[in-house]
């Protein structure tokens, strides 16, 4: 029995999307359902991977003559023939993988017209203008996706036409107009391509389904998949969904549109998209002409107007989600094309979640795992600070929110390139295309002079979460001269705009960014999220500012306070110098004692700020070179000092001389010295010391060499200091009536032997600052592990240590021996690319190496300690599938940057309801 490559739309199962791809299982719903679809069927994306595996791209044997029988049951169901002259039937052939990836595959409409069949549709219809305005649109869309013709050729043929004509707009073309393009297109089919346009209906539909296939290979495809980490774990090929044709250009009785059940750049609970009266589908989402909102309609078409609110309402009902879905109006009946579940940015799907979990559509936990917690990085975009002297100077449609300022290009190829030199760009085009995708991802907002909100620029940035402002009527953009016309303004490539697009607004030059607001439904979602969520979510955080910036952002606690990051301030630096270069251990403490008050103060403000919460202090960490100028930059500091020293004295002889000259004149000159030539041998002098120190403090690998507690131990008057200032500070907070819970880290370490002598330093200093103060300090006393050796010794650390922190960044860089800064310049993007590693274990926790060392230390030290409080506080604290580990180890708590602290929360929420 041969295999079942093709299932009807009224057999298919609608839940297996992975077979049928999104839309074809959609489309199978929809009619089981009862919903008005247009009849067809879907080949299967196993049809399709069997297709691209054959060495020779041959369709899998018994696929055509499955899809033949096939058409004879839409034959019977429509009253139509497939290749017919006299009552023709004509298909779309569109794409649809397991997830949605709108436009980065082909789709061709109108598929089965010849010369002959074109007679029988003008008989049928009775309308000439309609029939060559299908027909031409077929061989350009045909030409295009399945015989490889460029856009531009057809697009030039086109543009004759209508300068031919006097008109501007498709629709004003008559039928003979539309004739004479048909013509056109046809020779520009047959010199591109060396062959006559093929005429053979069947012919036309291998072809096609052949091109959906090769679609999934596509470049764009293949970027779009790359950007958005879809695995073929996740889709894999795309299927092909065959569906008789409803037309939308008939006459003024018809029109097309896409529609959103919800706003999907607010969430805002109305109907939102556009549609166009005598038109197909392309003409909506390619831009080509400027839409109406579907609002409008009420007016124009009041009872499917109606019928479209009743649809919408079906839609998001059934399938509990806001639907995206496209729709046809043929001569008055309303047909739905197709529908999906709608991207958004994070702004409407946070708002949406909420909304829909109070309407009682969905539970809270539904809400929770509808959002992506990465996507929410969307929602700490600025926006844009506008005084009263910026006026635009041109607006469109705001079509994906946000505010982005960039230099402005005009092609996608040039706006990649310059994306990856690090350059800020603006993609500026006529309108966009599915091409035009890798384009979007290095730029920061995509502006088009035509589209509307539901073009493909708009759906993509949408998705994105990149400020997109659609349809601005106002620009002429000229991609060939690479510059735009604005009234009496002209960008050319390489002037700074600056687009809005929460308004549609456009400017010249760069507008001021602020920061985006937290939202009351994303406190609504994060408080929902911590209450299913079993991991804490903490900051890193080092001085006050950030600690706010957290607390904002919903952190519990800060789970790193990296102590360096105090010592770099400009007014304190010098005093952290003197300790340094310091060759006594006396000299050495005069500038801690200078330090001590000011690092006590560090952490009584980060105290009051976060109690009671946690606050977890790493003592020092970094070699202490690092806090020196670079060698040859004092080197040639003191060469100019030391010419300047010969100026000096050069300009001391010229004025005691000057002044013995003229020492018997009523007035004489005076030479002004610029300098106390004392003065500058001081500073001569310290930076010598400087020098000398740097020098000798010179390691061929200091990551690996004296910092962290091996620094502590050797020098212990330096971590006695900070331990003294962290235990004052909350002694302090204590008198003043603040609840607060210090927690000292040390890092680096490797052996429970350099953890027991920095403990009992902390105790001594612990009962001396008690005792001054007359009062009970509360102060946990941990270890970072970071050292592939401290992990493997984690149980003999437990005796000292009352806490782990896992520091994943240097633990990965121990693990993988990788330097991160030479391995993510150098060889570590090959490795991905080559899949050698999946991922960038800097950026992704690697589970399965360092992932191990820290279930094995997590399970040996809390045999010792049993509930032992275990966090992480790397870059991967902040990382949603990095947190789903953490959860699945048994980690107390993940720390992170402040804003992916809401990101963590969610990603907390995900892990637990995951592991149920």
């Amino acid at each position: 029995m041969s295999k079942t490559w093709v299932y009807s739309f009224s057999d298919g199962n609608g839940k297996d999307k992975k077979l049928l791809g999104g839309k074809g299982a959609n489309l199978c719903e929809l009619t089981q359902t009862g919903i008005r679809v247009p009849p067809g069927f879907v080949i299967t994306t196993e049809a399709c991977l069997a297709y691209l595996e054959d060495e020779k791209h041959r369709l899998p044997p018994s696929l055509m003559s499955q899809v033949t029988d096939h058409l004879r049951l839409l034959e019977l169901n429509t009253g139509k023939k497939f290749g017919d002259a006299l009552k023709p039937l004509l298909l779309s052939v569109r794409s649809g993988s397991a997830l949605s990836m709108p436009g980065m595959m082909d789709t061709i409409l109108n598929l089965g017209l010849n010369p002959d069949t074109l007679k029988g549709l003008l008989v049928a219809t009775d309308n000439e203008r309609f029939c060559y305005d299908v027909y031409r649109r077929f061989i350009q869309l045909f030409g295009k996706v399945a015989l490889g013709v460029p856009d531009a050729l057809f697009d030039e043929e086109f543009e004759k036409v209508k300068e031919r004509a006097g008109v501007k707009q498709d629709v004003e073309l008559s039928a003979w107009d539309l004739s004479d393009v048909c013509t056109s297109f046809l020779q520009v089919v047959k010199q591109f391509t060396g062959k006559p346009f093929p005429h053979d209906p069947y012919e036309q539909l291998e072809i096609a389904i052949k091109a959906v296939f090769n679609s999934w290979m596509g470049k764009r495809a293949i970027d779009y998949r790359r950007e958005f980490k879809i695995t073929p774990d996740m889709a894999n090929g795309t299927a092909v969904n065959i569906v008789a044709m409803v037309f939308g250009n008939m006459s003024n009785k018809s029109a097309t549109g896409v529609g959103f059940t919800r706003d999907p750049g607010t969430g805002e609970n109305v109907i939102f998209g556009e549609y166009l009266v005598n038109a197909q589908g392309e003409d909506v989402v390619a831009g080509i002409r400027t839409p109406k909102p579907i609002a409008a309609m009420a007016h124009e078409m009041p009872d499917l107007f109606r019928e479209l609110m009743e649809l919408r309402n079906k839609l998001e009902s059934h399938f509990k989600e806001v639907q995206d879905f496209e729709f046809t109006i043929e001569e008055g009946i309303l047909y739905c094309l197709q529908t999906r579940n709608g991207k958004m940015n994070a702004t409407a799907m946070v708002r949406t979640s909420v909304e829909m979990a109070e309407e009682g559509l969905i539970t809270k936990e539904q809400a929770l795992l509808r959002i992506k917690p990465e996507t929410l990085e969307q929602l700490l975009f600025p926006r844009l600070n506008i005084s009263d002297d910026v006026a635009p100077i041109a607006s469109g449609l705001p079509a994906s929110p946000g505010g982005a300022s960039g230099i402005a290009v005009f092609d996608a190829d040039r706006a990649e390139k310059m994306g990856r030199e690090g350059l800020k760009v603006i993609l500026v085009r006529e309108e966009t295309k599915p091409e035009d995708i890798h384009g979007f991802f290095a730029s920061q907002g995509i502006l088009t002079s035509r589209g509307g909100k539901t073009s493909h620029a708009a759906v993509v940035a949408r998705g994105m979460g990149k400020p997109c402002v659609a349809g601005a009527e106002g620009i002429h953009v000229d991609v060939r001269l690479r510059h735009a016309l604005i009234g009496k303004y002209q960008i050319t490539e390489g002037d700074v705009i600056t687009i809005d697009g929460s308004t549609g607004a456009v400017y010249l030059g760069e507008v001021p960014l602020i920061d985006a607001e937290f939202s009351s439904d994303l406190a609504t979602l994060l408080s929902w999220a911590d209450a299913v969520a079993r991991l804490k979510v903490m900051a890193n955080a080092d001085i006050p500012s950030d600690a706010k910036r957290a607390l904002k952002f919903g952190a519990m606690g800060i789970g790193l306070c990296r102590t360096e990051r105090m010592f770099n301030d400009p007014s304190r630096l010098p005093i952290v110098i003197d300790m340094i270069i310091a060759d006594t251990k006396e000299d050495r403490q005069k500038a801690l004692d200078r330090l001590l008050p000011i690092q006590r103060e560090d952490f009584k403000n980060l105290f009051t700020i976060m109690a009671p919460c946690p606050v977890t202090i790493r003592l020092l960490d970094p070699p202490i070179h690092e806090f020196l100028p670079q060698e040859q930059h004092l080197i040639d500091e003191i060469d100019i000092l030391r010419n300047l020293r010969k100026n000096l004295r050069g300009m001391k002889v010229l004025s005691e001389n000057v002044a013995f000259m003229f020492q018997h004149d009523d007035v004489h000159p005076i030479v002004q010295t610029p300098a106390d030539p004392e003065l500058l041998d001081a500073v001569i002098l310290k930076k010598e010391t400087m020098l000398n120190k740097v020098r000798s403090l010179h390691e061929v690998n200091p990551m690996l060499g004296h910092r962290g507690v091996r620094l502590g131990l050797t020098f212990p008057e330096i971590y006695s200091m900070q331990i003294r200032a962290i235990l004052e500070a909350a002694a302090e907070c204590l008198k003043n009536g603040v609840d607060v819970h210090p927690e000292i880290m040390i890092p680096q370490v490797c052996t429970a032997q350099e953890l027991k002598r920095v403990k009992e330093w902390v105790t001594d200093i612990h009962k001396d600052v008690e005792s001054a103060y007359r009062l009970t300090i509360n102060c946990s006393f941990g270890s970072m592990l970071e050292v592939v050796r401290a992990c493997m010794r984690a149980e003999n650390l437990a005796e000292e240590a009352e806490f782990f922190s896992f520091g994943t960044n240097d633990l990965t860089q121990a693990t993988f021996s990788f330097s991160r800064e030479d391995a993510e310049n150098k060889f570590l993007p090959m490795y991905n690319m080559n899949h050698i590693l999946q991922d960038n274990p800097f950026e992704v926790l690697d589970v399965k190496g360092v992932g191990k060392l820290m279930e094995l230390a997590v399970l040996w030290g809390r045999a010792t300690r049993p509930g032992m409080k275990v966090g992480i506080c790397g870059e991967h604290g902040g990382h949603p599938s990095s947190i789903e580990f953490c959860h699945q180890i048994g980690l107390t708590y993940v720390s992170c940057s402040g804003p992916r602290v809401p990101i963590a929360r969610l990603a907390a929420a995900h892990a637990a309801i995951h592991a149920r």
